[in-house]
């Protein structure tokens, strides 16, 4: 089953991309690009929700509908 993580992605003065989500506590990923940062933030959740699951803990995410909005990122 896929779930859907919000993030929030903001561009640092250093260049860098940082994503955080209020819906996975502690996850943190910082990358060069977008993707990067994405890529990063998802093994991230992954290993976020796998220790919580093993503490008998449970984040509870919204599984993926029929139909959701997703913004597509185009380099210039």
């Amino acid at each position: 089953m896929e779930q859907i993580a919000n993030l929030h992605i903001e561009k640092l003065p250093e260049g860098v991309y940082l994503a955080t989500s209020d819906d996975i506590p502690g996850l943190v990923a910082q990358g060069r690009t977008i993707t990067e940062t994405l890529e990063i933030a998802r093994d991230v959740a992954k290993k976020l929700l796998e220790a919580q699951a093993e503490r008998h803990q449970k984040t509870t995410l919204e599984s993926t509908r029929d139909s959701f909005d997703y913004p597509l990122i185009l380099g210039t």
